[in-house]
């Protein structure tokens, strides 16, 4: 045991410096940063898991040598930039960070990102300013769910996938100036209409409050968060309309990452162990035992919705699964796949 937690000691201080080695490149103008991170090549697969603050990379592109070149663009209000006053210089100061395990555990890797500014004559904090009120945490919540190459590290390019195949999902909430954020996919259905209608015929893949349902018959899963806000859902590929349009159809929630209870979670099945275990915090895991059941509802603390009914926010598609052997997976690039990257939805929230 000794020794291989020394081992391991060994590898993460290799890893760090290699990241530590990474070229990187800052630009700051009025009100905006871009931060550009050449990543070697062995770590490409992982460029997901590199952030400023609380962002992801806004782009990434792989080059021909195998390495990648990722670049972070993004106003100094976004991110979580702390903003200090020195003198007569304004700061604004953030970390690039990497984080290649779960939430809990440290970054291995940490860059201090600084834009100094000369402060504007007769600036002053808004805690001063008599005309500024207190934010009392109402205000818009956006959504956005989007299809993953499977190194993870950019959009997909098709929308073709051979039956059994992963599609990663991924979907996130923008935190803005809210408290701290947990994104939930609290139901999610496919369908083969981008509209989904009373009768439409549907295949379950996340159901009763948060429970993967698809990670029982077949091998979809979560991974580990790298932040509360975002989410990846490792989808296998399944039958349901085979060689036809699907569209991915889910509500996703915005909640208290402290809080969890059999309204409130991520929750999916574990094979080895026969059980449901809970992504946030596998120690709570008994909050996903309804799973197998019903499991109740509780006022709601989150988004306020119109109906109790399933109700869609957003919608991932046109996919088509096909044969491994059908020509399409091979003579198809299909067309784009819809990322609400681009087409979002904005919810007011009370929290």
């Amino acid at each position: 045991m000794v020794a291989h937690l020394y081992l391991g000691a060994i590898a993460l201080a290799v890893f760090a410096t290699t990241v530590a080695n990474a070229a990187i490149e800052v630009d700051c103008t009025k009100d905006i940063v871009k931060v550009k991170l050449r990543i070697i090549a062995e770590l490409v697969p992982n460029a997901t898991r590199f952030f400023l603050g609380n962002c992801m990379a806004s782009k990434f592109k792989i080059l021909p040598n195998g390495e990648g070149d990722a670049e972070f663009h993004y106003r100094l209000a976004d991110c979580n930039f702390k903003r200090l006053i020195k003198g007569k210089r304004l700061i604004f100061e953030n970390q690039l960070t990497y984080r290649p395990f779960p939430k809990g555990f440290p970054p291995t890797f940490v860059h201090p990102i600084l834009c100094v500014y000369e402060r504007p004559s007769g600036w002053q904090p808004p805690f001063l300013n008599s005309g500024s009120g207190v934010s009392e945490g109402r205000g818009g919540l956006v959504f956005h769910m989007a299809l993953l190459n499977v190194q993870l590290t950019a959009l997909a390019k098709t929308n073709v996938f051979p039956l059994g195949s992963f599609l990663p999902i991924w979907a996130a909430v923008e935190q803005k100036s809210h408290q701290p954020l947990l994104l939930l996919m609290e139901e999610c259905v496919a369908t083969t209409t981008p509209e989904l209608q009373p009768g439409s015929q549907v295949y379950p893949i996340i159901s009763n409050k948060g429970c993967l349902l698809d990670s029982v018959r077949g091998h979809s899963l979560f991974l580990p968060r790298s932040q509360s806000s975002a989410v990846i859902l490792m989808l296998q590929s399944f039958k349901f309309s085979l060689g036809e349009e699907v569209y991915i159809h889910c509500k996703l929630v915005a909640w208290d990452p402290e809080v969890f209870d059999e309204s409130k979670k991520t929750c999916h099945y574990k094979k080895e162990s026969l059980s449901w275990e809970l992504l946030d915090d596998p120690f709570q895991s008994s909050v996903c035992s309804c799973c197998d059941s019903t499991c109740k509802s509780r006022s709601k603390r989150g988004v306020e919705w119109e109906s109790h009914s399933f109700t869609p926010n957003s919608v991932l598609g046109p996919l088509i699964i096909t044969e491994p052997s059908d020509p399409k997976v091979n003579n198809m690039s299909g067309g784009p796949v819809q990322e609400l990257t681009d087409s979002v939805t904005v919810l007011d929230s009370s929290r």
